[in-house]
C-alpha cells in the first residue's frame, strides 16, 4: 500500500493581514479596544466628578474635544484618513484630563491635547508608530513648561459643585502619619482627577484584566516593585518615609499601572519583557519619589521605559521552533 505525500495546506492570502500594533487575534476592532478602556475609566471618571464636581467635567471635556480636534486637522492637513471614530484620540483625552487638576485652565487643556496629539503621535506617524505615551508626553511637556500650574491641586469636596480655587497637597507632599488610608481609597484627598479613588482605579484595572487587554504582568510587577521599595525605605525610617501603602494608593501608581504602562503600542510585546517593563517603572518610580525633586515619579518612569522598549523585546523574544544558530563564518 502506498502512501501518498501529504498536500501541504498554505493559508488564503487574501485573509492575512499584515499590519503595525496593537496587533488583534480575534474579531475586536481597534475602536472596541478603545471605548472598552473608556469603559474602563468610567469608574475613575464618575469618582472624579463627585470630588471635583463641575471643573471635573470641563477638564475632561475640553482635554478630549482638543485630542479629537487636534488629530483631525492634522488628517486634513495631511491628507489622510480621518481616524476619530477608532476612539484613539477620544482616550487619549480623557486619560489626558485624568493627569491634569481639576483646576486647570482651559488653555493648559487645549496645550496638552496638542502636544499629545500631534509631538506624541501624529509626527511618528499615528497610531501604532508612536515609541512614547502620547498622553505622558504631554503631561510632561506640561509639568516642565508650567510646574506651578501642574503642581497645585484643587481640594476635594463633594458634590457636583464643588468649591474650586482651595488648593491642597497630595499625600505624598505632607508627613508620613498625615495621611489616611480610606480617604485615599474612596478618593478624599488633592491630586489629579486620576490619581484620586484608588478603588475606582482597580475597578477599571479588573476590566481590563477581564477582556485581557492588557498583560497582568505589567501593573503587578509595577505596584510591586513600588511596594517593595518604599516598604524597605519606610522600614529603615518611617519618620521621614511614607508607608508603602501610601505610595502606591495614590499619586499615579495605580493609573499609570493599568492604564499608561499598559499601552499596546508603548509597551513589550513578550510576557518576560512586560516583567522587566513594570519592574522598571517601579524602580523609576520609587527613586524619584523618595531622592528627586519631584514627588511624582510615574510619567517619567513609564517614557524611560517607553524609549527601552525595543530593547527589551529584542533581548526576550524566543527563537521560532527549529532555529539553528549559524556557524561562524557562514553567510
Amino acid at each position: 500500500m502506498s502512501e501518498e505525500t501529504p498536500t501541504i495546506q498554505l493559508p488564503d492570502p487574501a485573509k492575512l493581514v499584515v499590519s503595525n500594533s496593537p496587533h488583534m487575534r480575534d474579531k475586536p476592532t481597534i475602536s472596541k479596544i478603545m471605548f472598552t478602556v473608556v469603559v474602563a475609566m468610567a469608574p475613575a471618571c464618575i469618582a472624579a466628578v463627585l470630588f471635583f464636581g463641575l471643573a471635573a467635567i470641563e477638564v475632561l471635556l475640553l482635554c478630549t474635544l482638543s485630542c479629537v480636534v487636534f488629530e483631525e486637522g492634522w488628517n486634513k492637513l495631511t491628507k489622510r484618513p480621518s481616524t476619530w471614530k477608532d476612539g484613539s484620540a477620544i482616550l487619549s483625552g480623557i486619560l489626558l484630563g485624568m493627569n491634569l487638576n481639576a483646576g486647570a485652565p482651559w488653555w493648559i487643556c487645549l496645550l496638552g491635547g496638542f502636544l499629545a496629539m500631534i509631538l506624541g503621535k501624529q509626527l511618528y506617524g499615528g497610531l501604532g508608530y508612536n515609541p512614547f505615551n502620547p498622553v505622558l508626553v504631554a503631561r510632561v511637556g506640561l509639568l516642565i513648561g508650567f510646574p506651578g500650574i501642574m503642581t497645585t491641586w484643587d481640594k476635594p469636596a463633594l458634590g457636583v459643585f464643588a468649591v474650586d480655587g482651595v488648593t491642597t497637597a497630595t499625600p505624598l507632599g505632607l508627613a508620613p502619619g498625615e495621611t489616611f488610608i480610606g480617604d485615599m481609597l474612596l478618593g478624599n484627598v488633592g491630586g489629579c482627577l486620576g490619581e484620586t479613588s484608588a478603588v475606582a482605579l482597580l475597578i477599571g484595572g479588573a476590566i481590563l484584566l477581564y477582556f485581557k487587554l492588557i498583560k497582568w504582568e505589567v501593573p503587578l510587577s509595577f505596584i510591586g516593585t513600588v511596594f517593595a521599595i518604599t516598604g524597605i525605605m519606610h522600614l529603615v525610617d518611617p519618620t521621614v518615609y511614607h508607608s508603602p501603602f501610601v505610595h502606591v494608593l495614590t499619586g499615579g501608581v495605580l493609573l499609570g499601572a493599568f492604564f499608561m504602562a499598559t499601552d499596546m503600542v508603548t509597551s513589550p510585546m513578550t510576557h518576560k519583557g512586560a516583567w522587566i517593563f513594570g519592574f522598571g517603572c517601579g524602580l523609576i518610580t520609587s527613586l524619584i519619589r523618595l531622592w528627586g525633586s519631584y514627588p511624582e515619579g510615574v510619567s517619567f518612569a513609564i517614557l524611560f521605559m517607553n524609549a527601552l522598549v525595543p530593547l527589551i523585546d529584542r533581548s526576550t523574544i524566543r527563537k521560532p521552533f527549529g532555529f539553528i544558530t549559524p556557524a561562524k563564518g557562514e553567510a
